[in-house]
């Protein structure tokens, strides 16, 4: 196990090295390894532990009923992906989980990690304290992405998103962490309506913009 790897992840931040094996041992983790195209877990599924990738990377898929195919998310090195499953035991996966290539998984029990040992150590506390700060963070980004995407038209979900960036950057100048087509699929837009759009705005005196690359106009009020 490359314990210098995990302490540089979010999860295990603040926790030393030295801790690391007596801590493992406690929580009874596990690793395991897949191959390209291996289900790690299925969707309609009860789980109790959460992943964290230590190699290669998976994908988080929606398949429905009609056979829709998407990909929500991949989860790279040092990310961590199903503690909202694992933490709430009752609730049926709603998604696939699939290694994207061949990849190495250490899985922690929430039930066990949760709840604080006899000792009650800092690096137990710390542990709880990062994963109640992941968990928060990703339900940050999903609120903003339902409200960049509540907006019925195109140009409305476009102004939301990059002004957003801009807030966030704190300038009317920036880089989007998005190609054309990532773009498209965050905002469940068409990339050729996308792109249309965009040229109207920059025709329009909006925005500029080249690649991943934009400027808003200075008629943004940003604050």
């Amino acid at each position: 196990m490359d314990y210098q790897f995990l302490t540089k992840t979010k999860l295990f931040q603040g926790i030393e090295e030295k801790d690391m094996e007596s801590m493992f041992a406690c929580f009874s983790c596990k690793t395991k390894s897949y191959k390209k195209g291996d289900y790690i877990y299925h969707a309609g599924t009860k789980i109790k532990a959460l992943g964290l990738v230590l190699s290669g990377s998976v994908t988080i898929e929606n398949n429905d009923v009609w056979g829709n195919h998407s990909i929500l998310d991949c989860v790279t090195p040092g990310r961590i992906f199903a503690e909202t499953y694992a933490l709430c035991p009752n609730e049926i996966l709603l998604v696939d989980i699939v290694a994207n290539e061949p990849t190495e998984i250490l899985f922690l029990d929430t039930t066990t990690a949760t709840t604080t040992c006899c000792n009650a150590c800092s690096c137990h506390q710390a542990l709880i304290r990062n994963l109640l700060q992941i968990s928060s963070r990703k339900n940050l980004n999903l609120s903003r992405h339902i409200m960049h995407t509540s907006s019925k038209t195109i140009r409305g979900r476009l102004l939301s998103y990059l002004s957003f960036q801009a807030q966030k950057q704190g300038s009317y100048e920036f880089d989007i962490p998005f190609n054309r087509q990532q773009l498209a699929d965050y905002l469940g837009l068409d990339r050729s309506a996308l792109s249309s759009e965009l040229g109207k705005m920059q025709r329009d005196g909006l925005i500029t913009f080249r690649k991943n690359h934009f400027t808003l106009s200075s008629d943004f009020d940003l604050y």
